[in-house]
């Protein structure tokens, strides 16, 4: 009996290494297939340019096929040539665009400038001409003031008599008229009203 079974381990054995070597036999041939189908799948997609076609196709040891061989690479050299010159014409192009941009820049910022200063020039001298025709109105003897201080509109005189002493405002607007002077107190009171006090 114990013969028996070491017989049937034994054909077991056996019998389980043949399978494993079909089942490793047919994965082999199953991926050598699948090998070969894939391979010519990618050759066959691949993209192949005319220059590339040519140099398959051409046997190079017969002198007219080296003939062909060498004026379509003369060629293919000529459009690389025109297209870096293409490319550097762009090039070119650019920088000079870009000098032209920096140039108009640099003349802004220089308009901008001279803009600036002659507004504060011009500030300054308004400032200065407010000044002087304020300290000559503040000159002036109060009646004389007060009756060209009536003609004028009353935002306007506000505003000079709001840049004198208020002892010299005082004495001016006491010989106006009590309607004008009111006019001009309530120009003077409003206008520092919008400013925010936050």
């Amino acid at each position: 009996m114990i013969r028996r079974m070491s017989r049937n381990y034994g054909t077991t054995k056996r019998s389980k290494q043949g399978t494993l070597a079909i089942i490793g036999t047919l994965l082999l041939l199953s991926s050598g297939v699948r090998l070969a189908t894939e391979a010519g799948q990618v050759i066959a997609s691949e993209e192949a340019s005319p220059d590339r076609i040519e140099a398959e196709v051409l046997d190079l040891s017969r002198p007219d096929e080296l003939t062909v061989a060498l004026e379509a690479i003369k060629g293919r050299e000529a459009r690389l040539i025109e297209r870096e010159v293409e490319i550097e014409a762009r090039e070119a192009t650019l920088i000079a665009a870009e000098a032209a941009i920096d140039a108009e820049l640099t003349k802004l910022e220089q308009a901008e400038q001279s803009l600036r200063d002659t507004i504060s020039i011009a500030a300054a001298a308004a400032e200065d001409d407010l000044s002087q025709l304020t300290e000559v109105y503040a000159n002036m003897k109060p009646k004389q003031a007060a009756a060209l201080f009536e003609q004028m509109e009353s935002s306007f005189a506000a505003g000079f008599l709001g840049r004198m002493a208020s002892d010299r405002a005082a004495r001016i607007m006491a010989g106006m008229t009590p309607e004008k002077a009111y006019q001009i107190s309530v120009e003077l009171a409003g206008r520092n009203a919008d400013i925010p006090i936050d």
